[in-house]
């Protein structure tokens, strides 16, 4: 079986301690039982080396990687890795064809790719022959939603694995596996309390290699007595004074954190609202982008339910205009606050949804002659603007003129609620509908 030398490594000790210590076999691996547990689908394939193409798609540091290097100690077939980031299509066809040769010899080969959401689309595709032949079983590693960075043709073709962030528990118990680790701290003992432990799982946020990066800066800088080490809180302090947040302002996080910002203030939480707007603004979203999104809320979830919502959100994306982060920080609090808390409507939404289908359905209905314009003799002459009655003359600003498309009349498209200002809008509908009962003819 050959095999690259993205796992090798001639060196070990001089290789970082998440790379020193990593598993070599599903024993010994931690986490993702629900795909790896005996009897679950992902073991059973790797265990009889029967694999698909395949997609693992998580987090960093949750394991996909390592994954990969158990299947290729494993595996009885050709296996071949690729770094999205430093590969070309050049490297990929003539792999491709390596392969393809291998294939009519009868044997299998195995192609990872890590980071395969960086490969663009012409590289993405020309892996997707191979793989519908045969010729190769894909691995793909990726922390981007596949649904949007991986071609739709390729990823019908593969089974998607969804790898979770590690809890706190199954970080400590990787640590401590760390620590005992024959290439861990080798003639090194390390002293370190379970409190300890569990502080560097909890900062690390779900990544293995977060937590293992930051136990080997702490053993490195402590001091050291005789082959004897102990860390303690203060050791741990300059290194997990900040919690990393994973925030991908192009990517799905962006999607999903936006999305609870949003639902949070239709079910006005106002609270949680607050939290995910500032888990936008630390992971460094811009904050015009945020503003865009608050404008848009006030119109579809509250509209004229409280007139003022859009208001407050004209000025506040003007505010963040000027000032910018991290002084308007406060200016998009206070809009988000506004909103959460403002009643709720969703009646010009809807509004524009049934009209828009009408629109569609209807198509190019033509403008009744008695509200046209007539600029022009001619247009005159045709009967534009005859009949026309001006409102604003009449004693109660309303006329039996008809404005809607013949074939449409009777059609409503606004049903106010009872939320907030909008029962004053509803109270007049009323009114008007009643008028023309008792005047249209």
């Amino acid at each position: 079986m050959k095999q690259e030398s993205l796992f090798a490594d001639q060196n070990i000790q001089n290789s970082p301690l998440a790379n020193r210590v990593r598993p070599e076999t599903l024993d010994e691996f931690t986490g993702q039982t629900h795909l790896l547990s005996k009897g679950k689908v992902l073991r059973d394939i790797i265990d009889q080396d029967q694999l698909p193409s395949i997609i693992f798609w998580g987090p960093p540091g949750v394991g996909k990687t390592t994954l990969a290097q158990i299947i290729a100690h494993k595996t009885k077939s050709h296996f071949i890795t690729f770094s999205a980031v430093t590969s070309g299509i050049k490297d990929i066809r003539k792999i491709m064809e390596e392969a393809e040769e291998n294939r009519e010899l009868g044997e299998k080969t195995i192609v990872f790719v890590d980071e395969i959401h960086r490969f663009n689309k012409a590289q993405q595709d020309a892996f997707l022959p191979f793989v519908e032949r045969g010729s190769i079983t894909l691995i793909g590693a990726t922390t981007e939603n596949p649904s949007f960075e991986i071609n739709s043709a390729l990823l019908s073709r593969c089974k998607v694995f969804v790898l979770k962030e590690l809890t706190s528990k199954e970080i400590v118990s990787l640590l401590k596996k760390a620590l005992h680790h024959p290439q861990g701290f080798p003639n090194l003992k390390v002293e370190i309390s379970d409190d300890s432990l569990l502080t560097i799982a909890q900062f690390a946020n779900g990544d293995a290699r977060v937590a293992l990066n930051t136990l080997e800066m702490a053993v490195l800088n402590a001091e050291h007595t005789q082959k004897h080490v102990l860390i303690t809180n203060q050791n741990l302090n300059q290194f997990i004074n900040t919690k990393s947040l994973r925030y991908d302002k192009h990517g799905e996080e962006h999607y999903n954190i936006i999305s609870a910002l949003h639902k949070s203030m239709r079910n006005s939480d106002v609270d949680a609202a607050i939290y995910w707007l500032s888990r936008m603004l630390d992971g460094g979203e811009d904050p015009l982008y945020i503003a865009r999104r608050l404008v848009r809320f006030a119109s579809e979830d509250i509209g004229v339910a409280d007139t003022k919502a859009l208001e407050l959100c004209i000025n506040v994306f003007q505010a963040c205009q000027f000032l910018g982060m991290p002084e308007c920080d406060v200016h998009l609090t206070e809009a988000v606050i506004y909103l959460s808390l403002a009643p709720k409507s969703n009646s010009v939404y809807k509004a524009r949804s049934a009209a828009k289908k009408e629109v569609k359905k209807t198509g190019n209905l033509p403008v009744p002659l008695q509200i046209r314009n007539a600029p022009t003799k001619l247009m005159d002459n045709l009967g534009y603007g005859k009949n026309y009655q001006y409102a604003q003359s009449a004693e109660d600003k309303l006329t039996a003129m008809k404005t809607m498309p013949p074939e449409l009349e009777g059609h409503h498209f606004y049903d106010p609620s009872e939320e907030g200002n909008e029962k004053r809008f509803k109270q007049r509908l009323a009114y008007i509908t009643d008028w023309h009962n008792k005047h249209d003819h």
